[in-house]
């Protein structure tokens, strides 16, 4: 059982911030499952974890449960709902890291999550359909994968898949349709508040397409937390004769965001090259291409 936990720590430590996000979305489902049986065996309600880790739609609730808003986009009880959930995550986070960072998809994960749960919480508390309704809690990962589906989607509407039956398809076409099926689902009555969440996040991933199209990249904040955080964990300890010396190392995410700054500097080069000639070029700007040119 320890070799087994070893392999699975080991694939963790090694993967990116996509296939992370997958293991702790699975390790999630599993442990509320396993609890789940404990408390049913045991018949101890006051076990259930989901009213701590459920978003809920009724603000002096939200208040006491602010920490929520997070913990929700990390939860699913129905199988189905995980499996389509992390496939999704997994075929449209590949296309998102084939031109972004592994940090600002994890920062979009959040923040598509967080713009989920905002548009829930103020749609159930100002549209008579949903008032009438009742209040609730939501669970689930689709808006945060929505966030990464539009986003990929939106900043390059070319690129294809190849679909079963269908051939390939572009993935913007896929990325309408997904909308769509949500916004005419919003008045069945068949789980509403998902898909209000999974809107939110998907307005939010075509903010940042188009917002980052304009140099603005606006996860920046949420990435910085999140390296603070991931910055805790990755500090070396050297010891010298009489103390302790720490040494900041660059991240992983430090390193893929640079990576993409320095790819996407080359690209504005070019394309002032192909526009307007190599005589239009700073100094430094061809420098830059000549370094490249090396690489």
């Amino acid at each position: 059982m320890s070799n087994f936990l070893d392999n699975i720590k080991r694939i963790y430590n090694k993967g990116d911030v996509l296939m992370k996000f997958i293991f702790i979305n699975v390790a999630v489902f599993f442990a509320i499952h396993a609890v789940g049986v404990v408390a049913t065996l045991f018949q101890i309600s006051s076990l259930d974890p989901l009213p701590f880790l459920a978003v809920p739609s009724h603000v002096n609730t939200l208040l006491i449960r602010f920490w929520t808003v997070f913990t929700y986009m990390f939860v699913h009880l129905g199988f189905m709902h995980i499996l389509f959930n992390m496939l999704w995550l997994y075929w449209f986070g590949k296309i998102f890291l084939s031109y972004f960072n592994q940090r600002t998809l994890g920062s979009l994960y959040v923040i598509g999550g967080l713009a989920g749960a905002l548009l829930y919480i103020i749609a159930f508390n100002t549209i008579p359909l949903y008032i009438q309704d009742g209040h609730g809690v939501m669970i689930g990962a689709s808006a945060s994968v929505m966030a990464i589906v539009m986003a990929a989607a939106f900043y390059r509407k070319d690129v294809t898949l190849n679909l079963l039956f269908i051939g390939r398809v572009k993935i913007i076409y896929i990325a309408l349709v997904v909308f769509f099926i949500d916004f005419f689902s919003l008045s069945s009555g068949n789980n509403p508040g998902g898909h209000v969440a999974h809107i939110g996040g998907a307005l939010m991933g075509i903010l940042f397409a188009s917002q980052y199209k304009k140099g603005k990249d606006f996860t920046l904040p949420i990435s910085r937390f999140l390296d603070r955080i991931a910055n805790l964990f990755k500090k070396r300890e050297h010891k010298g004769a009489h103390k302790v010396v720490y040494k900041k190392a660059e991240t992983d995410y430090d390193f893929n965001y640079r990576k993409s700054q320095d790819a996407k500097k080359i690209d504005d080069i070019l394309d002032k090259l192909k526009q307007s000639g190599y005589n239009s070029l700073s100094p430094e700007e061809k420098r830059q291409l000549f370094d490249a040119g090396k690489k």
